[in-house]
């Protein structure tokens, strides 16, 4: 079998998930009541000027950061180590096809059906946004859709390859789930603690640019950053700041000469994220005694 033969398999596997489907309805329900109520009280969310669609976009985001990675854990997390944990991945394998076929099926299987739930969810949300605003921006929509799907995708890797590193869905649960929580939950916190150890236990009164850098290494702070450095001018209107830390330090971009203190940095770790976890997941698949 080839990889899109396997992907092609997963798909139909995975795309009937009754939990990914109430993840799905439930962002859409999400999606249309705070494009609701963005558009009818934009006070409430920090647009005393007006709703906008840019407003709309960078309101979305976090909506985004929150369901993509709990939907990437529903989708993906038994993607390998279920698939080992039954035994039928030795029969798939007696197929005419290799591990790395099946792992690269996995990824881009799992990948599209979280594209396709993303996919109705913004849909719906964003059109219905859109609808009650009366303005659409083509250019910008797009932009935002493909640095959406792309995040997706960069989760969904993640997920399957923490999947392929055992042989037990409740093992690759508790890693997906430990994933999420210092990456998503107390990552905002992670940086500030360093700081603060290495300052001798005392915050300084000018946060050091590498804060910044390392603020960014969490996924959505990454996709997040990313879509500001796409969007710059949207960002600009909307006041959107991938520098405001999550523990209240500001530790904001400054947009000079360094890469490391400039929102494109998201990029660089967006891309790093799409590939050093496929690299180590693949390495202890092809490895593993099945």
């Amino acid at each position: 079998m080839t990889t899109l033969a396997v992907a092609k398999k997963d798909f139909r596997d995975a795309v009937q998930s009754r939990a990914l489907w109430a993840l799905v309805t439930v962002f859409v329900l999400l999606s249309v009541v705070s494009s609701y109520a963005y558009v009818q009280v934009p006070e409430m969310f920090g647009s005393p000027g007006g709703a906008t669609f840019p407003g709309l976009i960078f309101f979305t985001v976090g909506l985004i950061g929150l369901f993509v990675p709990l939907a990437a854990i529903v989708v993906c997390y038994k993607s390998v180590a279920g698939e080992r944990e039954l035994g039928s991945i030795k029969l798939l394998l007696s197929l005419p096809t290799d591990r790395l076929n099946v792992f690269a099926g996995k990824v881009v299987g799992r990948a599209a059906v979280l594209a396709f739930g993303l996919g109705i969810g913004l849909t719906v949300g964003l059109g219905f946004g859109s609808a009650l605003l009366g303005d659409v921006d083509v250019l910008a929509l797009l932009v935002f859709v493909l640095l959406t799907l792309a995040f997706a995708g960069v989760y969904a890797g993640i997920v399957v390859s923490l999947s392929a590193t055992t042989g037990s869905t409740s093992r690759a649960t508790t890693l997906a789930l430990g994933f999420f929580v210092v990456f998503e939950l107390f990552w905002d916190a992670v940086p500030v603690a360093v700081l603060y150890v290495v300052e001798g236990f005392s915050m300084p009164t000018a946060v050091p640019d590498w804060v910044f850098a390392v603020t960014q290494i969490s996924p959505s702070s990454a996709y997040f950053s990313g879509l500001v450095a796409l969007l710059p001018d949207l960002a600009a209107a909307t006041g959107a700041d991938p520098g405001q830390g999550g523990a209240g330090v500001d530790v904001g971009a400054t947009g000079g000469g360094s890469l490391y203190t400039a929102p494109e940095i998201g990029l660089v770790m967006l891309a790093l994220w799409a590939i050093l976890p496929l690299a180590v997941g693949y390495y202890r698949f092809a490895r593993a005694d099945l």
